[in-house]
């Protein structure tokens, strides 16, 4: 019987309890062996709050998965030089033939995936799961007017449903309001000890 993997990406800064819901979400309704997380290399910019380092995301993204044993950590965006393409992670992972490859990732993120760098070669290499989130219909459809043919590569799924942004954890650590149940305990713990999203001198006038 053929392995399925899920794979989540994501800049994980930091990662919170929606990431972990979806993912399982897709892990037990698609019967995935094994989803991988992927920490990106780099991240978009944004603006306010202080963002932790790849090193950084990488290790809270492990704490947050460590209670899971279906749940896998791939430093590969991270360790490899030079911009990093999801094309180029998902050729790395499907050249170690791990199984079939799902690549899991929101409606926000899906309504933009034609404007991917290789979006057609991503959709060859890996089945695409689009999993709802508050506040965003999800339209099959409409995605697959954009990138014609994403429909027979594409499964959707409602999602758990959790209003949970990384930018608003990041906001509510810079005010010093509590993160607590919003992410597992340990990366609340790993936060407060190595000071992230907290405001600087310079910040605070």
């Amino acid at each position: 019987m053929t392995t399925r993997i899920g794979i989540l990406g994501g800049t994980f800064d930091p990662i919170h309890y929606g990431h972990l819901a979806i993912a399982e979400e897709a892990r037990v309704l698609l019967q995935f062996d094994r989803v991988l997380f992927v920490p990106a290399a780099q991240q978009p910019f944004k603006l306010g709050g202080h963002m932790a380092t790849p090193a950084q995301r990488l290790e809270m993204t492990r704490l947050a998965c460590a209670s899971n044993p279906a749940f896998a950590i791939s430093p590969i965006e991270i360790e490899r030089q030079g911009p990093s393409y999801t094309i180029d992670t998902l050729k790395a992972l499907h050249e170690a033939d791990l199984g079939e490859l799902h690549f899991i990732l929101g409606t926000d993120a899906a309504v933009e995936l034609h404007r991917w760098h290789a979006a057609r070669e991503i959709m060859a290499l890996a089945r695409i799961v689009v999993v709802g989130r508050p506040g965003i219909r999800l339209d099959g459809a409409a995605l697959d007017r954009k990138l014609p043919g994403l429909a027979q590569r594409l499964t959707l799924l409602e999602g758990p449903g959790l209003d949970i942004s990384s930018s608003v954890l990041r906001e509510r650590v810079a005010a010093g309001h509590p993160i607590r149940y919003q992410t597992p305990d340990a990366v609340v713990e790993y936060i407060a000890a190595h000071g992230l999203y907290r405001p600087t001198t310079e910040d605070r006038g």
